[in-house]
């Protein structure tokens, strides 16, 4: 199993930046857009979608290619959420096991963008200070939500989670229209 997810990390690694050296910096309406619809379709699928599973023997050829994915749509949008966290919570990883997988994939998400964006010039010391000035509030969200998700039933959470997705990715999707 650890030679499988190897091999998805390294997928979303090379995905990333390559789809980010290719393309560059996320930016103009269709990126906002594009946002908009996978975290709306992530949020629709997460509340009504039945839970997925992957068969051990599928994870071979599988797991590399949804890291591949991932990359493609991290380089797109910005985020690393689709397909990888559908895909890990399909492997049946459990809770501190997903979690821990989440973070090792957002990790290499996060660092092949920011080496893909170099590449092609479209990531400059005002971006790096940009992207270190938002680290604070980042890790206070993730610290409000560990101790919501303490706090609140599973299910309320889920609803609250998947909700704030959707009304992100309707804002990002319609936000445009406004300006």
């Amino acid at each position: 199993r650890r030679r499988r997810m190897a091999a998805r990390r390294g997928g979303v690694g090379r995905g990333t930046g390559r789809g980010a050296a290719a393309l560059g910096a996320p930016h103009g309406a269709w990126a906002g857009a594009a946002l908009g619809v996978v975290l709306v379709a992530y949020a629709l699928w997460g509340l009504f979608g039945s839970p997925p599973a992957v068969a051990a023997r599928s994870e071979g050829w599988l797991g590399p290619l949804v890291g591949l994915l991932t990359g493609l749509v991290t380089a797109v949008t910005g985020v690393f959420v689709v397909p990888a966290v559908p895909y890990l919570q399909a492997l049946g990883l459990g809770r501190d096991g997903l979690i821990q997988a989440m973070g090792v994939s957002f990790s290499i998400s996060t660092l092949a963008l920011a080496i893909g964006l170099a590449f092609n010039g479209s990531y400059s010391g005002g971006e790096v200070g940009a992207s270190l000035s938002m680290l604070a509030p980042a890790l206070a969200g993730m610290y409000l939500g560990q101790r919501l998700r303490g706090v609140l039933s599973p299910a309320l959470f889920r609803s609250c989670f998947f909700g704030s997705l959707i009304l992100l990715g309707l804002y990002q999707l319609v936000g445009p229209l406004w300006d």
